[in-house]
């Protein structure tokens, strides 16, 4: 498939009842050992990519690595792959705009870009809204996923009030271009529901490898998963264990 069919194919995977399963790969390896599964697609994690590559998350690692890491990535699937841009790579909409393009260059067919600051705090709906808009020229056809932080708030608000402030951003980000909403942080199965029902986006969650069921997930409305840093933290964890169990 052509970059364009890849896009459009991505996009008619985000079927709420349905979703869209992502396990998320970190390298070219990785890349390659999901592709030759039954999956239908391919998602990068920032944590896992940063952490393959010597970086913490939180844009820490350099654009360039991840870029040329990008590129790998998606040279060694035929799959289409979406890519975690955190929060866009920059600090105004058309620096944002112009690493988007970038990762279109190196293969991907859409991204998630994230609403909180460097300090964890949410960005101004308004501020974010035209960094989504930049992002959504440089990606054409590509799925912009936008990601909200919400549920990562300390803020002490009750479930109801978060849900409502999540409500409020999924409105202004699609009117800025968003053809998804990631809701990182909401476990409560009642919750997504009422969240699915309530909003014209497909939604997005973030499940745990030992999270409930795919099929809980479905039923209640949610259109795709990511397993983001989960699979990298247990490689990690399975690699030290079978290095103490020799030394």
């Amino acid at each position: 498939m052509t970059q364009i069919e890849k896009m459009r194919a991505f996009r008619g995977l985000h079927v709420a009842g349905r979703p869209l399963v992502l396990m998320n790969v970190w390298d070219a390896g990785t890349a390659k050992a999901v592709g030759e599964t039954a999956a239908t697609a391919l998602a990068t994690g920032s944590f896992s990519l940063a952490g393959a590559l010597g970086f913490e998350d939180g844009e820490q690692c350099p654009r360039g690595l991840v870029l040329g890491a990008l590129k790998l990535i998606c040279d060694a699937t035929d799959k289409p792959v979406s890519h975690d841009c955190e929060r866009g790579y920059g600090d105004t909409p058309v620096e944002v705009g112009d690493y988007i393009a970038a990762v279109v260059e190196a293969g991907a067919i859409g991204v998630n870009i994230e609403d909180s600051l460097a300090d964890g705090s949410l960005r101004n709906i308004d501020e974010q809204c035209a960094r989504l808009a930049a992002a959504k020229a440089a990606l054409g056809e590509g799925y912009l996923n936008a990601r909200t932080d919400v549920f990562f708030q300390n803020d002490g608000k009750a479930m109801s009030d978060k849900l409502s402030d999540v409500m409020a951003r999924a409105q202004a980000f699609h009117a800025a271009g968003a053809d998804g909403l990631f809701v990182p942080g909401l476990n409560d199965m009642d919750a997504i529901k009422q969240l699915c029902a309530a909003v014209d986006l497909p939604v997005n969650v973030m499940r745990g490898l030992d999270g409930s069921p795919i099929a809980d997930f479905a039923a209640a409305g949610v259109a795709r998963i990511s397993h983001g840093p989960h699979p990298w933290r247990k490689a990690m964890a399975d690699l030290k264990a079978n290095v103490e169990a020799l030394v």
